[in-house]
């Protein structure tokens, strides 16, 4: 199948990297992943082989690299932001190991989910001892205010999964209802990553405020990203099969736009195929013809470069630096992704 080549009209986005940023973290980065390995040893065999299954898929861990730059940038010289980076990688890598339960899905970052190889049973309960040793770790740092941040955005994301269960093949979904789950989901992990750096640095009530609005625009530029490139990208970019979201069922924010904008033949389309599940040859193909015809995965970039513009805005009042540069080019990264 072709995918749909969606241009972009900053050039500067097509040359956009998170290599700064990458470079900036390097050995704390080196130092997460090791505590990272550490933590998901267990006698009970079953749980290191599922958790380092999912952990060495290749996932950038950009959720780790925003806590430890967020952290440097705001001066931080302790230990701690290793620690909470870590937390944030094993918040992430539960609620993957959740979601792919939940939405039945069989590959999870070019490899069959783990679900697929020990079952949903063993992925839920490892995800929750990854959540465990999450927590642990948060406890170990000693700040009760991040604490507070990160069990708050367990909660929020775990709200989120209800929330998208309740919506789920609701072709009557609200764009502000689907964004609520989306902001939930994904942008409360990002929001949260970005936050406990300046925290334990002991930053400024508007230093921390501007980190957690730049994680919570990134986290739904993001996820916009996700649900235009799952029509018009590729298996490599996306960490899924194309086409996942609509096998699923999934009602993302490019069909609530063509579904809306399209006949009435069309909606019957949409209600056929993700409502009842009646999906056959072909199906995807004249899904994303209606998604072209009706500018959905257009208009969707086009909302995640306005919330990439918000997180910019965000860091507005930072001081520059090499730090703010390379999560700029993180924001300008993400959006590049659907080029």
């Amino acid at each position: 199948m072709t995918g749909v080549v969606i241009s972009l009209e900053d050039k500067k986005h097509a040359k956009a990297s998170i290599e700064p940023l990458m470079g900036l973290v390097k050995a704390d980065m080196q130092r997460v992943n090791d505590l990272i390995l550490s933590k998901t040893g267990s006698d009970v065999q079953m749980i290191p082989e599922v958790a380092k299954h999912l952990i060495d898929s290749g996932g950038k861990r950009l959720r780790p690299m925003i806590t430890l730059a967020a952290a440097q940038m705001c001066g931080y010289g302790g230990e701690g932001h290793v620690t909470l980076a870590a937390s944030v990688e094993f918040m992430h890598t539960a609620t993957l190991l959740h979601d792919d339960v939940v939405d039945e899905s069989d590959m999870r970052r070019g490899k069959l989910a783990a679900r697929m190889l020990w079952g949903n049973e063993a992925s839920v309960l490892v995800g929750d001892f990854l959540l465990g040793q999450a927590f642990r770790m948060m406890v170990e740092v000693g700040s009760l205010q991040a604490l507070d941040v990160l069990s708050h955005a367990a909660t929020v994301i775990a709200e989120g999964e209800v929330l998208q269960l309740a919506t789920a093949k609701n072709l009557e979904t609200t764009e502000d209802e689907y964004l609520q789950v989306i902001r939930s989901k994904t942008a409360a992990l990002f929001a949260a990553a970005a936050e406990v750096g300046p925290i334990i640095a002991e930053e400024s009530a508007a230093k921390i405020s501007g980190l957690r609005s730049y994680g919570n625009n990134l986290g739904l530029a993001f996820q916009l990203i996700d649900d235009a490139l799952d029509y018009g990208g590729n298996a490599r970019d996306l960490g899924k099969n194309v086409g996942d979201d609509f096998r699923e069922g999934k009602v993302t924010l490019p069909v609530l736009l063509a579904y809306r904008r399209g006949s009435d033949d069309e909606r019957t389309f949409w209600e056929e195929k993700l409502a009842q599940g009646k999906v056959v040859e072909g199906d995807l193909e004249h899904a994303i013809e209606l998604l072209v015809k009706h500018d959905a995965i257009l208009d969707t970039v086009a909302r995640a470069r306005h919330y990439a513009e918000m997180a910019k805005d965000a860091l507005g009042t930072l001081p520059d630096s090499a730090h703010k540069d390379a999560l700029i080019d993180v924001l300008d990264f993400c959006v590049s992704r659907a080029s």
